[in-house]
């Protein structure tokens, strides 16, 4: 589903380093490196030379993390703090749909067991990765941390209605991530949060509905984009919500 289509036009101002506004050194991160767009952004970082350590994390990686267990997330962060100060860390994970949940079509189709899960998944546990990473993101110099959300949690870009819960999980997820830019704000002045809505994925997360017309990119493709607009983002950006081109969503 898509509020609009995508723009055909990739970025033209790309860079030949997309990553040059972060220090050299210290440790990059995915968390969710198993997906599709989590496992692209990992094989993209680790061609880049610009940092020490990039760690693959996810429930089945050697770094491992589940997004029910907060005990595994606060491990998982001090564990990557010792290799270096973390530069960048990614949230790619993500849950529109699966054997016991779709996307609703209708308010009857509303299931609070489903809404749950959505929220469990696409808004709690990003919030526990934003918990415990960022107070190892360093004090001084530019870090990022940046969650994949979605154009239609979106509230002033939602026109055609239903996908209840997925919508508002990633609604939700803007939220924490603006206020946790402001708190961050105060201890690390120069560390950055954001949302970004990567686009329509060729994944299986979208795959199955995808609309005809809508511009599809790759995983390689898609991560791409999202490294050369997390390289674009200023200080001013944090605690914003932007799409795969570096413009902003309205809320």
């Amino acid at each position: 589903m898509q509020e609009r289509p995508e723009r055909l036009e990739d970025p033209s101002a790309a860079t030949p380093d997309p990553l040059a506004s972060l220090p050299e050194g210290g440790v990059a991160i995915v968390l969710g490196a198993t997906g599709g767009v989590g496992g692209a952004l990992v094989a993209a970082l680790r061609e880049h030379p610009k940092f020490a350590h990039v760690i693959a994390a996810s429930r089945r990686e050697a770094h491992r993390f589940d997004l029910a267990d907060e005990n595994s997330i606060a491990a998982l962060a001090g564990e990557a703090a010792t290799l270096g100060e973390i530069r960048l860390a990614i949230d790619a994970t993500g849950l529109l749909w699966n054997d016991r949940i779709t996307p609703e079509k209708s308010l009857r189709e509303i299931d609070p067991a489903a809404l749950a899960e959505s929220y469990a998944v696409n808004a709690i546990g990003p919030a526990l990765l934003i918990k415990h990473f960022a107070p190892h993101l360093p004090r001084r110099g530019r870090s990022v941390f940046a969650t994949l959300s979605a154009r239609v949690g979106s509230i002033g870009d939602n026109r055609l209605g239903g996908w209840y819960g997925y919508r508002a999980a990633k609604a939700a997820l803007n939220q924490i991530v603006r206020s946790a830019a402001v708190e961050l704000r105060r201890t690390r002045p120069e560390a950055i949060c954001v949302a970004l809505h990567p686009g329509t994925v060729d994944t299986g997360l979208s795959q199955p509905f995808a609309r005809t017309g809508l511009k599809v990119h790759t995983p390689e493709a898609a991560a791409g984009h999202l490294l050369r607009v997390i390289g674009g983002l200023s200080r001013e950006d944090s605690g914003g919500f932007r799409d795969w081109q570096g413009e902003v969503i309205p809320w």
